[in-house]
């Protein structure tokens, strides 16, 4: 669960960007939209090859 404390001085505006970046910090978004329908087998077989195909051109990289 994230959460953030408020300053006593901290503005409305910078206690929202400080929780959107601990949000995508603990990569929560990615895992509601995994979670949000259900996937057939072969949508989860080519979601894993293209996630090993980036994880690859990642690596080799330089």
């Amino acid at each position: 669960m994230t959460q953030i404390v408020v300053g006593e001085n901290e503005g409305i505006e910078s206690a929202i960007r400080r929780f959107k970046r601990e949000v995508s910090k603990a990569e929560i978004f990615p895992d509601f939209k995994k979670h949000r329908h259900f996937e057939t087998p072969l949508q989860k077989r080519k979601r894993k090859a293209l996630a090993k195909h980036k994880q690859r051109k990642r690596r080799f990289r330089t």
